[in-house]
């Protein structure tokens, strides 16, 4: 037995140690085997070309259709980070973004309201994880017309241990042992619904498509529209893209692989070095993934039983330290696949144009001041209504915005007036009172502890040389 085969299998006697799924430890297998033997998931742009595709818009659903489709469906939320690089310790979903109201209190209600509007059961799912399932069931519990009967209201994810970049073997970090584990990537989803028994019961409570995003957009509404073009167009599998922004340079794209046609979804991760200037290129590659995708339950069922559970989503090779927060501990690899990869493997698999207000991620604090300030208003339906002609840009100083809890000492009335602002820059530590307005293009600088007064308006003059704003 080779060193690194003795890897694999003291990854599997981990793995069957802690109760993972042999599903999940199969499907690791199946990448482990792929990383030793070099692989290392990079799309080349040579093989690829640009994609172009329909736009909702310009699509025609009829109330009929739309009405069928989302009856027939199924929403799933992909819930299982904590939001630790905001400095938060508990489920992310349960951060409060508008009007005393958390993520996971807006998703609810909005499905409360679609289920009302269509006549729909209209099931609501969470994959948790093992960190996020105690605190996310507590707080659903003040919900108790949500659960559909016959099917949870969450399934968990899988875990993996971490491999060391020397040897491929597991991590072992004892002063911290739940560092050695990490998440396979979202693409664990498709592997952790049939390992759950998930996929069957959806399939015998006789629901035809699943309509999965993140827990952090709040724009991913199972809007019956795009559930009713999804089930017209006969598609498999389908994600919904956005014109991609000069903030989306780094990130992934969508084209097509030229050797079969297919498409595929290039994270910045699986781009070479000599490709990142045709990553930037937002005229070549114009379009990028909301993470809002819709699957046939049917479609893949077949596909996951004609694969043997492994649908074979592209390795994405993720090199970080075991304590994330310590550069010096060693260096390990993570084995992650990424959910829209599943696109390249249904073939017909389609995407669709969306408008931005369906894609509203909080990654940082700088888009949760945007998501809490004037820019949106939240409806009666709980559906975000974007009221300002722009989202301005956002960059906050990180030595006093970043965590949370730091961010909302400094916004102790709320957020500010963003509905006329352009951009916003923000550099030292600023407090702001109660009812202050940005306009057009603001920028602070301040060297020591500054407030703005309630009500001041801020504009495109800045601040002067010390440290006060200039209006």
């Amino acid at each position: 037995m080779t060193v690194r085969s003795k890897g694999l299998e003291a990854a599997r006697a981990k793995m069957r140690a802690a109760g993972v799924d042999e599903v999940a430890i199969e499907t690791f297998a199946h990448y482990y085997r792929l990383l030793e033997h070099g692989e290392t998931g990079m799309i080349a742009e040579s093989s690829i070309e640009p994609l172009d595709m329909e736009s909702l818009a310009d699509v025609e659903v009829s109330e009929e259709d739309a009405f069928a489709a989302v009856r027939a469906t199924a929403v799933i939320k992909l819930n299982g980070g904590l939001g630790t690089s905001m400095g938060m310790d508990r489920a992310k979903s349960l951060l409060c973004v508008r009007r005393g109201l958390s993520f996971l209190d807006i998703i609810v209600r909005q499905v409360l309201q679609l289920r009302e509007a269509y006549d729909a059961p209209l099931p609501l799912i969470f994959m948790n994880s093992f960190r996020t399932s105690q605190d996310t069931l507590d707080a659903l519990a003040r919900y108790t017309d949500l659960a559909v009967e016959g099917l949870p209201l969450e399934f968990l994810q899988n875990k993996e241990p971490k491999l060391l970049v020397d040897g491929l073997t597991p991590v072992a970090w004892p002063t911290a042992p739940e560092l050695e584990w990490c998440p396979p990537g979202h693409g664990d989803i498709y592997t952790a619904l049939q390992g759950s028994g998930l996929l069957g019961q959806l399939i015998d409570a006789g629901y035809r498509y699943v309509f999965v995003s993140n827990s952090d957009n709040l724009g991913a509404v199972p809007d019956a529209r795009v559930a009713g073009w999804f089930a017209t167009s006969g598609a498999p599998f389908a994600i919904e893209a956005v014109r991609r922004t000069a903030s989306d340079r780094k990130g992934g794209h969508f084209a097509r692989r030229k050797s079969d046609g297919r498409i595929v979804l290039r994270e910045s991760a699986q781009t070479l070095e000599a490709d990142k200037e045709a990553l930037a290129d937002l005229g070549r590659h114009r379009f990028t993934s909301t993470n809002n995708l819709w699957f046939d339950l049917h479609a893949m069922r077949d596909t996951l039983v004609q694969r043997s559970g492994i649908l074979g989503l592209p390795l994405i090779r993720n090199v970080k330290t075991v304590d994330p927060s310590d550069p010096s501990s060693p260096e390990v690899v993570q084995i992650e696949t990424a959910m829209g990869a599943a696109i390249e493997v249904f073939e017909g698999a389609t995407t669709i144009e969306v408008g931005r207000d369906r894609f509203v991620p909080v990654k940082t604090t700088n888009d949760l001041l945007v998501l809490r300030s004037d820019i949106y208003d939240l409806g009666k339906d709980f559906v975000l209504d974007q009221v300002a002609e722009t989202i301005p840009f956002v960059d906050l100083d990180g030595d006093y915005y970043k965590l949370v809890g730091e961010f909302d000492k400094r916004f102790p009335e709320g957020a500010p007036s963003l509905r006329e602002a352009t951009s916003v820059r923000i550099e030292g530590d600023w407090t702001f009172g109660r009812g202050v307005r940005l306009t057009g293009e603001v920028a602070l600088e301040a060297t020591s502890a500054q407030r703005v007064p309630a009500g001041e308006v801020l504009g495109e003059a800045g601040t002067d040389g010390d440290g006060g704003a200039d209006v």
